[in-house]
């Protein structure tokens, strides 16, 4: 798994992102614990999710993942789609985790000390750089692989009969739906131009959804595009949507 994990971001795209990394990534779990083709090919394509998020802690993640599948191979009443709400319950606090540490610290002092041997004039600038950002980095993936799937085995030692991975799942579902409503509101911009006017006064319309509604047109959209997904549409035709959406919005004023 170690090794697989190299490969989280070999084919990321607008549809699953990770997603079919970190399916490779469970490969050596699946053919472990699932003995026919059609066992692995369920747990393969369950894996094949929407999945994102810092590529230097993923393993942590997929440590998880790995001994949830080893108790869903043994246990016939193990419910499998808790572990894909456990990955995305993980996912987002783990990005956070993950992005501070590599991309804001270790990534920012490993460029400073290259950059100030670059300055000198030495050759050994690139090679320090790596060396200082890739040892805490491996150390991280290879460990965090480790540890994430000891700590995953003993939860289900120790919860497996007493319903409490229920209780973990939808919290974990809930924690991935408070993530997605927050991604909505953060990065999903949209307003409206129009406004009405009455005698010599303009009413802008956008003012008084904020006072009504923060953020309604976002979330409307969001919704819609929710809609579209549940119905089967692709997600790259929901990403020219909305652009047909936006220059059609801008050239008639709605936007």
């Amino acid at each position: 798994m170690f090794w697989y994990s190299f490969l989280l971001e070999a084919c990321y795209n607008y549809e699953r992102q990770q997603g079919l990394g970190f399916c490779i990534n469970m490969i050596p779990v699946v053919k472990k614990f699932y003995k026919t083709k059609e066992e692995q090919s369920e747990a393969l394509v369950r894996h094949m999710a929407i999945y994102n998020t810092t590529p230097h802690v993923s393993g942590m993640i997929a440590g998880v993942a790995a001994a949830m599948e080893k108790e869903a191979s043994e246990n016939k009443d193990f419910d499998k789609s808790a572990i894909n709400s456990v990955k995305i319950g993980l996912m987002g606090p783990m990005a956070g985790l993950g992005d501070s540490f590599f991309w804001g610290t270790f990534r920012i002092i490993a460029s400073g000390i290259a950059i100030s041997l670059a300055q000198q004039g030495s050759p050994l600038a690139p090679i320090v750089f790596l060396f200082v950002f890739n040892v805490p980095h491996i150390l991280v993936r290879y460990f965090g692989t480790k540890y994430g799937y000891m700590f995953g085995t003993k939860l289900m030692t120790n919860f497996k009969e007493n319903q409490i991975i229920q209780s973990i799942s939808k919290a974990a579902t809930i924690v991935g739906v408070m993530i997605i409503g927050g991604m909505a509101a953060s990065m999903v911009s949209m307003s409206t131009s129009l406004s009405i006017t009455i005698g010599e006064t303009s009413f802008a319309i956008q003012s008084y959804l904020d006072q009504i509604f923060p953020l309604l047109l976002p979330f409307i959209y969001t919704l819609l595009m929710v809609g579209l997904l549940k119905k089967g549409l692709k997600s790259t035709h929901i990403l020219l949507i909305t652009i047909a959406v936006g220059i059609l919005g801008s050239i008639v004023g709605f936007f």
